[in-house]
């Protein structure tokens, strides 16, 4: 639920897409502003994670992914339609600005509204302001419960722990994440599968009675 308002939230932001996207493929921040249109296939409903963008020395340098290999994450219709939504956005950008677009062929998913590429420490401060922005909405209107202080890095934990809790194998979940072994996994979400092994013997009763 606090997702959902989240998102909400920041749905009228031009950079709305990169956090639905994080959230939605629990890809890294740096692996979403590596991101080209070229890796994303939209009627296949399928995005390449083929490398990652990194902070050196204060400088924007783009590389290979945290395990040096790509994968390929299928996106739901939703999702679909909100990458949709922002090249058409980035298409209008790109004409309103002109000649002094400075985007270049590598055609990036998410860039400035010139067409630079993001730098990453943008939209990783830009996530607190987005939630204090709502929060202080929603005080002036004394409406709903504010959202808790995130950073960006816990919309990966929320996409993991979700699919986790709703009885995705652990090694579809790690293929998803790239981690490079399932194991890795089970040992960042080590409290999710405790969960699961708890509730292992009520749910094998009731698989028997029902059958």
């Amino acid at each position: 639920r606090q997702l959902q308002v989240f998102l909400q939230a920041a749905g009228g932001h031009r950079l709305f897409a990169f956090y639905h996207l994080a959230a939605y493929t629990g890809a890294r921040r740096g692996e979403l502003l590596h991101l080209r249109w070229e890796h994303v296939d939209l009627d296949g409903a399928e995005v390449r994670i083929a490398g990652s963008t990194a902070v050196i020395g204060g400088q924007r340098v783009d590389g290979t992914t945290k395990g040096g290999r790509s994968r390929t994450v299928s996106i739901d219709p939703g999702t679909v339609q909100v990458l949709r939504d922002h090249r058409e956005r980035q298409v209008t950008e790109r004409l309103a600005v002109g000649p002094q677009w400075r985007g270049d062929s590598d055609d990036y998913v998410f860039t400035s509204a010139w067409g630079e590429p993001v730098h990453p420490d943008t939209v990783s401060s830009l996530m607190p302001v987005l939630i204090n922005r709502h929060n202080e909405r929603q005080r002036n209107e004394k409406a709903g419960k504010p959202l808790p202080a995130a950073r960006l890095h816990d919309l990966r934990h929320v996409h993991a722990t979700t699919l986790l809790r709703a009885g995705v194998p652990v090694h579809v979940v790690a293929a998803r994440l790239g981690h490079a072994d399932a194991s890795i996994t089970l040992r960042v979400y080590a409290h999710v599968i405790g969960e699961q092994l708890a509730e292992a013997a009520a749910i094998f009763a009731r698989a028997i009675e029902a059958g």
